[in-house]
């Protein structure tokens, strides 16, 4: 029974190292936390993650009560007004920010546009902005409109080239801890730290990080952060993203959307724009709040979690998916993308195939639910709080399965839905 060098679980090629496995686990207790369907193997909550119990419940008081029967009065009696900065506090104990440098609110897209507005006027006169050309789409398209407005040259490049590019011309180099398609982590503090030597701005984005793994944000020396929350963090579709503004920049960030309730003191209804002292700042109009309660309740799932151990199952999941495919399903033309370090590896698996796309929903058919990502990618999201070995060494099986009997080719698997 060979076992992994960190966890001391052992790997999984048959059901009874999974078992095993299950057996010790710390956080097999989490899974009682969500709602998940009976026989559905759930592998893309790196996606959308499943629904915490707590959610519905939270919902029917917001509904029935906060709104329904306390109406406007909720903004007091039921704290709406304080929830952006009490959920930002909640996830910034879990991406290693102290209170007061997290608040949750808008989408990702927008929390993008604000740091990186931010990040360029506090380096006026430089000249380029640095981001990761593979990285998501959004992160690229809004890095774009940015630098037009700054006349800035946008130089795309993979982190492990940045040490070329830096200069004085830096004004924001702007990445993803994790790499959306090949599950690539990097080295948070040494890359901040690299940054900072020429002067320059660090923006992280945390999209496929936090909730999977310790972050160190304050430790790193990180400026600015941003991240959505119905990923890893369970929110739901929509949920609300947040920002994080290092304690030091809070007094002179000077934020692009200049919202009333970033307002120093909103019902004043003052004229003219004074940002709050405070990460209040980072508010810009009413927030979603029907989806930040849902949130508000998804995060208890988090109550008497360690991080730590998350991180060891989420490697010792991982580990179990590259093995087998190692293993099992190189002869079929499978080819293992994300790193095998466990320093620089997220929480998903990507596997490069032929057909990629035909087989993933031949496997969603045999209820394993994982994602495609063009033009050859499957991937396989790991989160640790409800997934179980047995779990994965079953969902590896159907992989092999699909990819011995040629199930994938079914024309049914190749019609093209919308969202892929």
């Amino acid at each position: 029974m060979s076992s992994d060098a960190i966890s001391g679980v052992p790997l999984s090629p048959s059901r009874a190292d999974a078992e095993y496995a299950d057996g010790i686990d710390p956080l097999g207790f989490a899974r009682r936390r969500f709602c998940l369907p009976d026989g559905l193997i759930y592998l893309d909550g790196n996606s959308l993650g499943a629904m915490p119990a707590a959610v519905p419940e939270a919902m029917t008081d917001a509904l029935t009560r906060q709104w329904s029967t306390d109406l406007i009065t909720s903004w007091n009696g039921n704290g709406w007004w304080e929830l952006p900065s009490k959920v930002g506090n909640r996830i910034g104990r879990l991406i290693g920010a102290a209170d007061g440098q997290v608040l949750c609110g808008d989408s990702t897209s927008v929390q993008l546009f604000q740091s990186l507005v931010a990040a360029c006027r506090m380096r006026p006169g430089r000249g380029t902005l640095i981001t990761d050309g593979s990285g998501f789409p959004t992160d690229q398209y809004i890095a774009e409109s940015v630098a037009r407005l700054f006349d800035l040259e946008v130089i795309r490049v993979h982190p492990s080239e940045l040490p070329k590019h830096l200069d004085d011309r830096t004004a924001v180099v702007s990445l993803s801890l994790v790499d959306y398609r090949t599950g690539e982590l990097f080295d948070a503090e040494a890359i901040t730290g690299a940054i900072h030597s020429v002067g320059a701005v660090m923006l992280w984005d945390l999209c496929h990080a936090a909730g999977a793994m310790p972050v160190s944000l304050d430790a790193i020396g990180a400026d600015f952060a941003v991240g959505c929350t119905y990923k890893y963090l369970n929110g739901g579709p929509g949920a609300p993203a947040y920002i994080y503004l290092a304690e030091r920049h809070l007094a002179g960030t000077d934020l692009p959307l200049t919202g009333w309730h970033g307002h120093r003191s909103p019902f004043e209804l003052d004229q003219h724009y004074r940002p709050a002292s405070s990460v209040e700042r980072a508010r810009i109009g009413t927030p979603p709040l029907l989806s930040m309660l849902a949130l508000d309740a998804a995060l208890d799932g988090f109550d008497d979690v360690s991080l730590y151990e998350v991180r060891t199952k989420s490697l010792a999941l991982t580990d179990e998916v590259i093995s087998y495919a190692d293993r099992f399903l190189a002869e079929f033309g499978v080819e293992v993308v994300t790193p095998r370090e466990h320093d620089r590896r997220g929480s998903h698996v990507s596997l490069r195939m032929p057909h990629a796309y035909e087989v993933c929903q031949a496997l969603i058919a045999r209820g394993v639910v994982g994602d495609f990502r063009a033009p050859d990618l499957l991937r396989l999201g790991i989160t640790p709080l409800y997934l179980s070995h047995t779990e994965v060494f079953e969902a590896m099986q159907a992989l092999h399965d699909v990819l011995a009997t040629g199930a994938y080719a079914d024309p049914a698997y190749a019609r093209r839905s919308a969202v892929t």
